[in-house]
């Protein structure tokens, strides 16, 4: 099966680009309900997968032992913008563990939030790690070696037991053989997992209704989603995607975007899951794509579609700030066939 189109560029009257794309809807016991392109697209979870690699950090007493708030565990699933609220609250974690920033292995680039970065710019700051959008991931990976007795300086390579743990998480959320799963390098330096963009799907309607799941397992997941839905800002931060969707979503959702154009929503009300993957990488289609599946699954109202027009339509605006187009999905959902579930 071939991507679909799933969201048009416009300009004027003209459609100018397109997006293309796959999307799957799952429910939690596993079955394929809705789709668009090729759900059994192979595509990397990029950092749509950090809430299951979240995991072991409650799993492994981790959490618990270094006194994680909702907050410091939402951190461990972000992407965030580096802001003060981030970065304090890394070194907070760090500090209890007994170690420091530079123990992070992530690698740097300056704070995604504009006015953080010119701050640091005005006070003649470094760069460090911290501000990674991915610190908050590894310092969950780091202190939970901590914890465990672990070799620290290689907590991010694929052989050292963190990562084993978490793979074998993200087998058996999403189950599927950890054998088949591709591993490549994310853009922190950790290993990437490749899947069926429909076992991605499956592993965050499970993260959403984990019911079925094993006890400690179950409540691992529970309290992972718990942390997203009450500190949506660390997931993201300010005029982000994720943060602005769980507050608007009131407890409903949880959600996370991943890295060449990857987004995934678990509904903790219908257990289902929905993976989103546009095709050529460009982050600006994701966005309007997951809100439009979100519209036609009829999981979202009025007012709350209104609450995320931004997201939803875009505007474009050339270097005079004047409106000279928009982003518009441009998909239906299809059922899936008796063959497909």
């Amino acid at each position: 099966m071939e991507s679909t189109n799933l969201v048009n560029v416009t300009r004027g009257n003209l459609i100018e680009s397109v997006h293309h794309g796959h999307i799957a809807v799952v429910d939690a016991k596993g079955n394929l309900l809705y789709y668009a392109g090729n759900p059994e697209a192979v595509v990397f979870a990029r950092s749509s997968m950090k809430p299951i690699q979240a995991i072991p950090v409650v799993e492994t007493g981790t959490a618990d032992h270094y006194g994680f708030s909702d907050a410091d565990l939402s951190l461990c699933c972000a992407s965030h913008n580096g802001e003060k609220m981030h970065t304090d609250r890394v070194l907070a974690i760090l500090a209890r563990a007994g170690l420091e920033d530079i123990c992070l292995k992530c690698g740097t680039h300056p704070p995604r939030w504009e006015e953080r970065y010119k701050e640091l710019i005005r006070e003649g700051k470094e760069i460090t790690p911290l501000y990674n959008n991915c610190s908050g991931k590894h310092t969950g990976m780091l202190v939970t070696a901590k914890h465990l007795g672990e070799t620290l300086e290689n907590y991010y390579e694929l052989n050292h037991p963190v990562q084993q743990r978490i793979l074998a998480a993200v087998s058996e959320m999403t189950d599927y053989p950890i054998e088949k799963i591709e591993i490549g390098i994310d853009g922190c330096g950790v290993p990437v997992h490749g899947l069926p963009l429909e076992k991605i799907a499956y592993g965050y309607a499970r993260l959403a209704q984990p019911d079925a799941l094993p006890e400690n397992r179950r409540n691992a997941v529970r309290r992972v989603a718990k942390a997203m839905i009450i500190a949506p800002e660390m997931v993201g931060g300010t005029d982000r995607f994720c943060s602005d969707f769980m507050r608007i979503g009131k407890g409903r959702f949880i959600g996370k975007v991943g890295a060449e154009a990857v987004y995934c929503i678990g509904d903790l009300e219908t257990g289902l899951g929905i993976a989103i993957k546009v095709e050529d990488g460009n982050s600006r289609a994701v966005f309007p794509a997951a809100v439009e599946v979100l519209k036609q699954l009829n999981l979202v109202t009025v007012e709350q579609i209104e609450e995320l027009a931004e997201y939803h339509r875009p505007k474009l605006r050339n270097a005079r700030n004047e409106v000279i187009g928009e982003l518009v999905a441009d998909f239906k959902l299809q059922p899936a066939t008796s063959s497909q579930v």
